[in-house]
This record gives C-alpha cells, structure tokens and sequence, in this order.
C-alpha cells in the first residue's frame, strides 16, 4: 500500500459485493493510533453503547471491565493471525463530481493487531464488603452532621455511591444488589454495615416495645415503630433499616401514614442464633436451649432455619454446632470451594447445597461447578454423594 489521495472510506467496504475486490492505501494520517480501538459486541449491547449507558470500571491495579446499567462484562483482546484494517468514513467535503473521477480506493487508517470481546462475567463483590466493613456504624457515630462534614471521609472508611461506583468492578443493578445482601444502609449520604451489636439492641427494643403495646408482628404500623424507637433514642433511619432488615411491607400508605410491616420469623430467629453462637460452638442441647430462649413468645423456631449459617459436628456420643455463614463467604467460585475444603476435606451433599446455591457465573450452571471444583463420590446409586476437593 502506498499513500496517495483516495475516495472510498467505509461506505465503500461495506458497499463491497461478494467475489469483488477493492484496492487499499495508507490514509495520510495512517499509525498506530494507540487510543483506537476495536471492539466486537453482541448486537444486544448496541442500545446501551450508542446512548452512553455504559462505563468502564476498574483500579489501575485490575483489569477493566465493562458494565451496562445491569450486567458487567470482562475485556478479552484476542490476537487474529489475519490483518484487520481499520477504514474512516470517508471525507464528506469532497463533491461527487470530482470524486467520480478517482478510483475507488480504501484509506486504512490502522492495522489492528487484536480485537476486544466481552465476557459475561459475575460482578466483583468481595471488595465491596472490606470497603465497608472499614468503619461499621456504631452508636457513637450520631454525630451532628456539619461536625461529619469536618472529618476526612476517605480517611474514615466512609463511601457515598459514586466513592463504591468508581472502586467495585459492577454494574449498578448488582451493585445494589450487592449492597441489599450485605445489608448496608445509606446514612447522611454515606453507605454502612450497622455493627451487629447495635443492631441487635434496636431489634430487642422493638420487640420489647411490640409486647408493651400489644403490637402484632405481623402487622407493626410503621409511624408508631419508629416513633417509639426515636423516643427511646435511636436515629429515625435506624429505625426505618431494622424494619428493612428484618421484615417486609405487608401494606402500602402515605408516606409513613398507613404503612405495615411483618417481622420475618426466619430471620428474626437467624439473627438471635448468631448471638448465641457468638462466643463460639456449643453442644446442641446447650444451643437449642438459649436460642429458644431469645426468640420472641410469637414467634416458632425450627433447626431448619439454620440452614446456611451453621456446620453440626458429631464427635463421640456429642454434638456440637457453630456459626458458619455463607454470607461470609467470597463470592467467587473458586475461593468459595477453597474456603468450603479447607473448612471440611469432604462434604455431603444435603450440607455443601446451602453453600454453594447462591453462586452465579454466567454461561456456567451448578452442575458445572461441581464439575469443574470438586470430585464426587457415590459408592451406589442410592447412597448420599460426597464432595471432595477436584
């Protein structure tokens, strides 16, 4: 290829009729123009990249990707043993009667060496936990919010959206997402993991003002909840964040007005287990007797609810049981599977379920986990499977 002053930019090449050919030459601007870059994509992503629905995310320590507003996707860039050329359209100042007289030639503006693809993948959470786990919301943090405002945040360990946005490698759905399953709540502006301890003294004030005033959990008017909490002292959006927590909106009002909320038995009663295992295993007739202790008269608690948040061991004629929460888990496969066998060299199957349903890697199904981490044992069709580490 040679330079030389040519017609036929892009239009011509995709003009191009099939067992036909065209002649090449270098633009007069031809390089490596390094910040060029090509980028194949599913015809389902168009929408979202011609209306700048989309952002790159990542540190300069990681590798960038990709989101959409809902889903978040690796950049690959594979190399292509074939030249692709990169043609611009061509210039719309030349008349079609001058034109008409040159040949047809496309001017290559670049030689691309590789081309991007993206990859579902499953957003990067982890870190969103040890962001926030910096500086857990605790009772001596009411502070005024002007002397807030005084205080260095990021020093503090302190993240409002766009701070979590620009540090968390997902897209802004699974990014709430994430935020909803680690419980966070937003505070002057800022995201908190509320210390756990806190939480369980707003949760038991609640409950002790529901047999007080004869509340039915089942149907706890919003105003007077949060009214009474903030008579005895606790901020109105910590009041509101244990509602969240820990129940559900059985009817809809005007503002607070006519709100309801149920107090979800499950969770309730996961919430007084954690308290009770928090000094470490026990023997389960031990367990069982304090934790039926916490729980409140109309409430019923049944072991199954457990199911997730603690291992059973049999040693002897013994019992014992401890805290083991999935939540607490890395949320990719491959440290999930390495935490889960350095916990236990073999799993059955009913115990390893509740700790591995929760993954999701896109284009992979659980069996192909299985498949792919651990090594599986079944003597005869009948008997229970064991996992092992693959």
């Amino acid at each position: 290829m040679e330079h030389e002053s040519c017609r036929g930019g892009a239009k011509a090449m995709l003009n191009l009729q099939p067992n036909s050919s065209i002649s090449t030459a270098y633009h007069p601007h031809f390089g490596p123009h390094d910040d060029l870059m090509l980028l194949e994509i599913d015809e389902k992503l168009l929408p979202d990249i011609l209306h700048n629905r989309v952002s790159l995310r990542g540190q300069s320590d990681e590798e960038v990707v990709l989101c959409t507003p809902s889903k978040t996707y690796a950049v690959k860039l594979f190399g292509t043993s074939n030249f692709v050329f990169l043609v611009p359209p061509s210039d719309p100042s030349e008349s079609s009667e001058t034109a008409s007289n040159e040949p047809v030639v496309a001017s290559v503006l670049k030689v691309a060496l590789g081309i991007m693809e993206l990859v579902e993948v499953a957003p990067k959470l982890d870190k969103l936990k040890l962001l926030l786990m910096e500086n857990p919301y605790r009772p001596e943090d009411e502070m005024d919010v002007e002397e807030l405002e005084e205080i260095e945040k990021d020093k503090m360990g302190l993240f409002r959206w766009e701070d979590l946005v620009d540090r968390i490698q997902a897209s802004d759905e699974e990014l709430r997402a994430g935020l909803r399953a680690l419980l966070a709540v937003e505070i002057d502006g800022y995201w908190r993991i509320v210390d756990e301890k806190y939480m369980d003294i707003v949760l038991s004030m609640l409950l002790h003002n529901a047999v007080l005033n004869g509340w039915s959990l089942n149907a706890l008017k919003e105003d007077e909840v949060v009214g009474m909490l903030e008579a005895d002292g606790f901020p109105r959006r910590l009041a509101l964040h244990c509602l969240e927590m820990y129940g559900g909106q059985v009817r809809e009002g005007n503002g607070s007005n006519g709100r309801a909320w149920v107090l979800d038995e499950r969770w309730v009663c996961i919430h007084f287990a954690r308290v009770v295992l928090k000094g470490g295993k026990m023997k389960m007739e031990s367990f069982m007797d304090e934790w039926m202790k916490k729980i409140p008269a109309r409430m019923s608690a049944s072991f199954e609810m457990l199911e997730g948040e603690v291992l059973v061991e049999r040693l002897g004629v013994e019992t014992w049981i401890r805290a083991f929460s999935v939540s607490s888990l890395p949320s990719t496969p491959v440290d999930r599977f390495v935490v889960l066998f350095r916990e236990r060299q073999k799993w059955e199957w009913k115990d390893l379920q509740p700790y591995i349903r929760d993954l999701r890697i896109p284009g992979l199904p659980s069996k192909g986990l299985l498949l792919k981490y651990t090594r599986k044992m079944q003597p005869t069709s009948d008997a229970e499977p064991v996992f092992s580490a693959r």
